[in-house]
């Protein structure tokens, strides 16, 4: 503390972890620790910790795509489209929790190289966005049908199958064919997640390119009318609700069916109850069309193994399904209100165009507002693909290995595997096939794989219980980063409230909380204080929902609740968008809410102002 009240946080190259955390550094690779040979650099940065994409300890093998985004994020921003001054986002581990830091600018003769060619490249993508995104949906399904069928035996076989030798032998077996699965699924998720930033860093550039223009043209103009103007879009990432919507209606107009999807039962009991019936077998028909691909989504963010997704927790779909034929009986609408925010869109554009005054002006902003207009729905068409239904694919082909390490005594659970790092695996793969290959009665270390396991899982929940600085080293005098403010929701005033201790301040002592207007209107309503993604079906009509952060998979829940308000983002940050696109009001990168406020107190939530107000707590 005494470092941090001189202005800095704990040098990442001094700081200790707690000793309940021994060996956490053997769960990462060398290169994602801070190091004696990169010592000057770390310290010339400023590290934060990433807590959108990763609020809870890292497993070792969830880490692959946080090694895929940092790659791909940083050379779309540094070599292909060249934006001048900015670098790549770095990362470290400490103590299972990641760090990252938005590396310092080049030097002036590196951006102007950048500018050169920036121009051209990046308002090439802007004014052909829509035959690009033509291009990309058909390549980037047809990696995830690549990963599907991707082929990983369920046991190594006692000898080789006869066709496999007879009349010719094939030249390679599974010794090979298991290391290679492997290999080209870790290749695939690399090259999804290539894709993944093909247009999304310039998505984040043309709002913030718009927000520019628009505060010159309008001084004073808030946030939250900057939100409406580009919110109302047709995206891939809404379409999971919006089927649960047409299969909703589906039940409601079929005899029966409505009855049973409304039931109190298991969703093993409605399936077999549908089954029996002949509108309800049509209607299970019609919930297989929709399961592929729309409810690969997972249940939270996508990032963790262990949320799952609709594919493997039915009781996600199926209950959002229930409390929409539950609104249709009281005749409330299910979908989302699209028309209106379009209405209420045009009408303020069209206000703030009135104010314009010259031809320069009005060309200035029509060009800005068409650029966001075009590239604004990649932001969320882009996500179900990567972070939903391709992660789902993952998820599903690593479980195969998994088991196949279980079948032959490796390890106790199919999970088990994602408690190693993605270099470790094909060391365990290795011993599996090369103990196959020389015969019968060969010994494993299976003893040492399965006592890693759970001495990582010992380390995984003591790193779930440790307070971790939010920050390491030197803040600069001023956060000006556009990405970590605009995404991640960190400024010059929240890295100030870190450096006082005020993090968490005491709940009595807070009645009003700030952060970012990043979704518009003033609601009051009671609390309902999430911290976990499997906790979203407590949520009931007409409360607030306070978190961490929003996932864009939550969409079902938009239509029953008041406002959010959230912890961590900021105004292009995942909960920003799905609140301007739902309609719902919303104040993002508070930095405390789930730590003052509690489920039941009575909050006003302005979108305009980005100002949380605890009106009255519960008893």
């Amino acid at each position: 503390m005494a470092e941090e009240k001189a202005g800095r946080f704990p040098d990442p190259h001094e700081f200790q972890t707690p000793p309940e955390l021994e060996g956490w550094e053997e769960m990462y690779p060398s290169h994602y620790l801070f190091s004696k040979d990169r010592e000057d650099w770390e310290k010339s940065q400023f590290w934060y910790q990433d807590k959108i994409h990763d609020p809870e300890p890292m497993p070792p093998l969830d880490l692959i795509f946080h090694e895929a985004w940092q790659m791909s994020l940083s050379q779309y921003t540094t070599r292909v489209f060249c934006i001048p001054p900015a670098q790549g986002i770095a990362q470290r581990m400490v103590g299972c929790y990641m760090y990252i830091c938005a590396v310092n600018p080049p030097p002036e003769e590196v951006i102007g190289e950048k500018a050169a060619l920036f121009g051209k490249r990046a308002f090439y993508v802007f004014e052909h966005y829509d035959e690009l995104w033509d291009k990309w949906l058909p390549k980037f399904k047809a990696l995830g049908e690549e990963m599907a069928a991707v082929r990983i035996p369920k046991e190594l076989p006692k000898f080789v199958p006869e066709d496999q030798v007879l009349p010719a032998p094939t030249g390679y077996y599974d010794t090979y064919n298991i290391i290679e699965a492997f290999d080209k699924l870790v290749n695939q998720i690399f090259k999804g997640w290539q894709y993944h930033f093909e247009m999304l860093n310039l998505t984040y550039l043309a709002y913030l390119m718009f927000g520019d223009v628009t505060r010159k043209l309008f001084p004073g103009i808030s946030e939250s009318a900057i939100g409406k103007m580009v919110a109302g879009a047709y995206v891939s990432m809404f379409r999971p609700e919006e089927e649960l919507c047409r299969l909703s209606r589906l039940a409601d107009s079929m005899r029966g069916v409505a009855d049973i999807l409304k039931s109190d039962s298991s969703v093993k009991q409605k399936i077999a109850e549908l089954e029996k019936i002949p509108d309800g077998k049509q209607w299970l028909e019609e919930y297989d069309k929709s399961k592929d691909p729309w409810f690969k989504v997972s249940c939270g963010s996508g990032w963790f193994h262990y949320e799952g997704s609709w594919i493997t927790n039915l009781d996600i779909p199926y209950s959002y399904i229930k409390s929409y034929l539950e609104r249709l009986e009281k005749g409330e609408k299910i979908e989302r209100s699209l028309d209106e925010i379009e209405k209420q869109r045009d009408e303020i554009v069209a206000k703030y165009k009135e104010l314009i005054k010259t031809d320069e002006d009005r060309k200035s902003f029509n060009d800005a507002y068409n650029t966001i207009r075009t590239i604004y729905a990649f932001a969320e068409d882009h996500l179900f693909w990567v972070e939903h239904w391709l992660h789902t694919l993952w998820f599903e082909k690593i479980r195969e290995f998994g088991q196949l390490l279980v079948n032959d005594g490796m390890l106790n659970e199919v999970d088990d595997i994602f408690m190693f790092n993605r270099y470790e695996i094909p060391e365990l793969l290795t011993e599996l096939v090369t103990g196959w290959a020389l015969g019968v009665d060969i010994p494993l270390r299976s003893n040492s794989y399965k006592a890693k396991t759970e001495k990582r899982k010992k380390i995984l929940e003591a790193a779930r219980n440790w307070t971790q600085p939010p920050a390491l080293g030197i803040p600069p005098e001023e956060v000006a980063e556009p990405f970590t403010v605009m995404l991640w929701g960190i400024t010059t005033d929240r890295v100030q409230e870190w450096l006082k201790g005020v993090d968490v301040p005491a709940a009595e002592d807070v009645s009003e909380l700030k952060g970012f207007a990043s979704s518009a209107g003033l609601v009051e309503g009671p609390a309902r204080v999430l911290r976990q993604p499997k906790d979203i079906m407590d949520i009931q009509p007409g409360e607030i929902l306070v978190c961490p952060t929003t996932n864009p998979s939550w969409a079902p829940v938009f239509g029953k609740i008041e406002a959010a308000v959230t912890d961590i983002g900021g105004l292009t940050c995942h909960a920003a968008i799905v609140c301007r696109e739902y309609g719902v009001p919303s104040v993002t990168g508070t930095g405390v809410a789930t730590s003052v406020i509690k489920t039941g107190d009575m909050i006003k939530v302005d979108g305009d102002t980005g100002v949380v107000t605890i009106i009255e707590r519960a008893g």
